[in-house]
């Protein structure tokens, strides 16, 4: 998971903040595309918005790392990430 810049998001009748995104590979098949599952998190990791990306061309091509994949999402989304997630002990 990542950090994100705050985003406001209409979730549920109301206005919310979310603040984490976390993304997966759900399928990649080898030499045409990858398609990510997404969700966009609360600092109480509460899920306010989620769906799916689907990466070929270009930018499969050149997906050799994780964080190209993040880079991806986050500009596919409108997103600029902060940092890594970690998750404070309460």
């Amino acid at each position: 998971m990542k950090t994100i810049q705050p985003v406001t998001i209409w979730a549920n009748g109301e206005t919310k903040e979310a603040t984490i995104l976390n993304a997966y590979a759900v399928s990649v098949v080898l030499d045409s595309n990858a398609t990510f599952y997404y969700s966009l998190l609360s600092d109480a990791q509460e899920t306010l918005a989620q769906g799916n990306l689907t990466m070929d061309g270009t930018a499969y091509e050149n997906w050799e790392q994780d964080e190209t994949a993040w880079e991806w999402i986050a500009d596919t989304l409108n997103l600029t990430i902060t940092g890594d997630y970690v998750k404070t002990e309460e």
